[in-house]
Parts: structure tokens; sequence; C-alpha cells
């Protein structure tokens, strides 16, 4: 009487999100092993030796896998934590690209024509299954390095969908100048091209290097520098001066684009200083090494 109550209790406690996120595959093993048993009772004549055989097996399993994972671990935390870090890095390039380029100033288009720079954020916009997967079982994970018991796992879940609204941002600003340029700069007033370049480069000239240094504290597990608050406001400030002195003069079409570029810019500053407050939390949660920084040198102190 007891047992379809509990072989249905296994089977709808997956359509429960926090089962179905860690446990599904446990759930899993004992539905098929309690429909195994069921059905080779009507054929086995001692169910309580098969049953005891299917117990074996299963704990010879997980006792191979937890021999082969502490031999030659691959550890799905460490893949998280650096993919992390890894995106940071790409979102960097974009800007960085965005910078060398000169992608702002005049009759550039042919500059920009397959440009790597302008493709690499995709992989970051991809990367939320990876981020899932990889969360979920790093949970289960034992200590192993840095990675202490109840590592704030889920904070590289937040990092990863404030660096993919990022990289949304970084996908407009990249159509946004291509076609931009395709359609209208080459026949673009100079000094709109120049007022354009100067705004752009003032906004995008820090934000490299800050997720640069993100990117270093999280692989390196240091504390990350202290930002500076005062920059969203004057990014914001850069952006309403420029649209503010846009000429009237000016080609309504040319203007409009040219706003845009800079209020997207202007949101992905934006949203860089919300990475790094997020990879200070992380820093914080996950008890990084503290960096004291003294002219050129580096002091690391280990928090106990």
């Amino acid at each position: 009487m007891v047992a379809p109550p509990a072989a249905s209790a296994a089977r709808f406690s997956r359509f429960v999100p926090e089962v179905k996120a860690r446990y599904d595959y446990g759930v899993i093993i004992f539905i098929l092993t309690f429909a195994l048993v069921t059905v080779s009772s009507y054929c086995v004549e001692d169910l309580i030796e098969f049953a005891h055989e299917r117990l074996t097996t299963i704990l010879v399993g997980v006792a191979a896998c937890l021999f082969t994972t502490f031999v030659f671990p691959i550890w799905a935390g460490e893949d998280l934590h650096n993919l992390a870090a890894t995106n940071l890095d790409k979102l960097a390039e974009f800007l960085e690209g965005i910078l060398e380029s000169e992608c702002f100033g005049e009759n550039s288009c042919e500059r920009l024509e397959g440009r790597a720079f302008l493709r690499v954020y995709k992989s970051v916009l991809n990367s939320k299954a990876a981020e899932d997967s990889l969360c979920a079982l790093a949970r289960w994970e034992p200590i192993h390095g840095k990675f202490r018991f109840h590592h704030p796992w889920s904070q590289y879940q937040k990092i990863g969908a404030l660096c993919r609204q990022c990289a949304s941002s970084m996908e407009a600003l990249a159509s946004y100048v291509v076609t931009s340029k395709k359609s209208q700069y080459p026949e673009a007033n100079p000094e709109l091209c120049v007022k354009v370049g100067a705004a752009c480069g003032a906004m995008s000239s820090r934000s490299p290097k800050t997720l640069r240094e993100l990117s270093s504290a999280v692989r390196t597990m240091t504390t990350p520098s202290p930002t500076n608050d005062d920059v969203p406001a004057a990014i914001g400030t850069t952006a309403s001066d420029f649209i503010a002195e846009l000429s009237e003069d000016e080609a309504l079409l040319q203007v409009m684009q040219a706003a845009a570029i800079v209020s997207l810019l202007s949101d992905i500053v934006t949203q860089i200083k919300k990475i790094s407050e997020a990879v200070e939390d992380l820093a914080r949660l996950a008890r990084f090494e503290k960096t004291q920084r003294t002219g050129h040198a580096v002091v690391v102190n280990i928090e106990d």
C-alpha cells in the first residue's frame, strides 16, 4: 500500500523547480529502481536478494565515480569560476576593440567589417545554460582548492546575468555602429564625427580597464579595488552634455544616430558598475584574499 504513493510522490516531485535543479538525477534513479524491482517481483523468486543486488550495483557505481573524481578531478565549481572571469574578459575585449579601431571616427566603415571584437560578446549571451548546469553540480562538490563549504555559487549566476545584460547592450551598440557606418557616417559632417568620437572615448576609456581588473580579481580570488561611485553620474553628465551640444543645424538622422550610440555607451558603463558591485559582493561572501596596494607593491592579506 505504501508503494504507489511513494512512486507518485517521486514522480511529481520532479515538477518542483528546487528538486529538479538539484535532485533530478537521484529521483530518476529512484524511479527506475522502483519500477525495476516492482516489475521483477512477478518473475523473481527472491525479491529481497534482487533488491540487495540492485542497491549494491548503485553503491559500486557511486564508489567508482567518487574514486575517479578524487584521482583526476574535474571540478564544476572551478569551471564556473573561470567562466565568470572569461565573460568579463570578453566584455573588456569588445570595448577595447571599440577604442582601438576608432570606429566612431570618420570614414572607418571599412575597418569595422569582419572585426572579431564585434562578435566576441555572443558567447556571453549564450552562457546561461552552462552557468546553471555548473552551479547545480558545484553545490554537491566537497572542499577543493580555495572553494570552501557553502561557497556562494549563486552569486556567479547573478554576475552572469549582469554580464548578459551588458552583452545585450553591446550587441545593440555593435549593430547600431555598423549600420550607421554603412548608411550615414560616410557622408556625415566631420565635426559631428569628432564630437561623437570624443564623447564615446570619454565614456568608454575606463571601462575596459575596470573589467580587466574585475576579471583578474575573480581569477586570483582577491578583493577588487574599490570602484568610483561618481563614474556613472559623470558618464551620464557627459552623455547629456553631448546631446545638448548637438547643433540644431545637423541632419536629424545623424543627430539621432549619434545620440543613440552615446546613450548605449552610457548604459553599458552603468551596467559595468553593477557588475563591479556584484563582484565585490562575491569577494565578501567567498572571503577572497584582501589586497593592499602601496605604490607598485601589492601586499596580500589572507582573511581568517
